[in-house]
This record gives C-alpha cells, structure tokens and sequence, in this order.
C-alpha cells in the first residue's frame, strides 16, 4: 500500500479518488478547500487512513504550508492526483468574465503546475506517479468552452511533456480526460443552476464520480515498467459532434 494525494478531494471525482484510495489501505491525503466535506472522509476512514487540509489551491503559501505539515506516516507520497479543477459561465468568448477565465487559469493551470513542482523530488525519489485529470474539452471544442478548454488543453499538453522531461526516473504520468460526468460540475458552471445540470444530463447516463476512481486506482497500480499515457473516457451515449457551418449573409 502506499500514500496518494488527491487535490479537490470535496466533491465529485477527487472524493470517489479519495475513498476508492482508502478503502483500498492506502494512505490518502484530501487537499480541498470545503473543510466539512473533508471531515466526512476522516471521520469514515479514520485520521490514521486519511490527512485533510482545507484550503484554496491556488494559495500558493497555503499549498507549501499543508505540505509542510504532513505528519510522517503521510510524507512519502507515491501518487499525486492532480483532480481540482472547475468551469464557470457557459457564454461566449466575446461575453464572458475575466474575473471567471482568470479563476479557472489559477485553478485549472497554475495551482496544478505548482503542487506538481514542488512534489517531483519527492516522486523521483520514489519512482511514483502522476495522474492529471484533464478532460475531454481540452481536444473536442465546443461554443463556450472557450478558456475552460484551453485550460485543459494545457493539462494535457503538459502531461506529455513531463512524461518527456521525466524519461528515465521511472515516475508514470498518465492523463486522464474524461468526458459528459455527473458531479457538481454544472452547479457550479451555471452558478447553482439546478434545472440546467438535471436537464444536461437526463437520460445520457453520464460517467459517475465513481467511473473515474476506478479508471485512476487501474493507472495507480498498475505494474511499474508500464505507462498509460491518455486515457480519453466518455459514456456510450457521447460521442464527438460535427462541425458548425454559418451560411447566407455570415459568409457574404
């Protein structure tokens, strides 16, 4: 068994990481930044299986202080799942928030780069693995994906480049991209728009929290010489669109 640090352990996918994890005896350290929903794992599997700290990831003194803090038993960190992450607003590129596009590049781009950083040594040295969850938006774009798929673009993009600067060390890095989910994140793309998460995903049986925590366990213990490099999932109803055409007086 080893340790594994799940980033937006609260909710949605990195909380079915986070208990797949734990209740499989391995160590599970649940960064996030909701301190109640944390206490839930804690309190189900014990503080000796799991260590959380609440926090925003994107505080980067925060992010080395909870680091720093890690009782020993959890220092010896073999996988880092890079799970936080999140879309806002649904407009248009011309429409859309800075406030919100800069939210998800601190989130989605510049906290993971950060705590993926400052874990490589430590990872090296173990010979362990990274997991990115990046998603399906960050190859298949659509209207309104805008930053939110670029972002995740980036993840991608960066999961290959590490697998190339890490060549020889023997730590995996696998790129998890998930398609349609049912988590909170709609709620929270939309705002807390209820009627527009239940409406996106009635009848599609998207991919579950728990879809995802079996695909990352699979990668995690999978044996050491091998490396899945992209994994792109999405349920069976999903399936890549075609592409738009604007005709009569747009073309003119």
């Amino acid at each position: 068994m080893g340790v594994v640090l799940v980033t937006g352990a609260s909710a949605g996918f990195g909380a079915a990481i986070a208990a797949k994890f734990a209740e499989n005896e391995w160590r599970v350290i649940a960064f996030a930044r909701r301190a109640e929903r944390l206490a839930q794992l804690t309190e189900y599997f014990g503080a000796g299986r799991v260590h959380t700290a609440a926090f925003d990831i994107r505080d980067e003194a925060a992010l080395r202080a909870a680091l720093a803090a890690l009782p020993e038993d959890f220092r010896g960190i073999d996988v880092l799942v890079n799970n936080a992450g999140l879309a806002l607003g649904t407009a248009r590129a011309q429409d859309c928030d800075l406030v919100q596009w800069r939210q998800m590049i601190d989130t989605n781009i510049t906290a993971l780069v950060t705590l993926t950083r400052l874990l490589l040594p430590k990872l090296i040295e173990r010979r362990g693995a990274i997991v990115n969850i990046s998603s399906i938006s960050g190859t298949h774009p659509y209207t309104g994906g805008n930053v939110y798929g670029g972002t995740k673009a980036f993840v991608t993009q960066f999961s290959a480049n590490l697998r190339c600067d890490l060549h020889g060390t023997g730590v995996r890095v696998t790129n998890v991209e998930p398609g349609m989910a049912e988590t909170e994140f709609t709620l929270v793309r939309t705002g807390g728009d209820r009627a527009a998460s239940d409406k996106l995903y009635a009848g599609a049986h998207p991919i579950t929290g728990r879809d995802i925590a079996d695909t990352v366990w699979w990668v995690a213990n999978l044996p050491p010489h091998l490396n899945v490099n992209r994994i792109e999932v999405m349920p069976v109803s999903q399936s890549p669109a075609g592409l738009q055409v604007a005709r009569d007086a747009l073309n003119q």
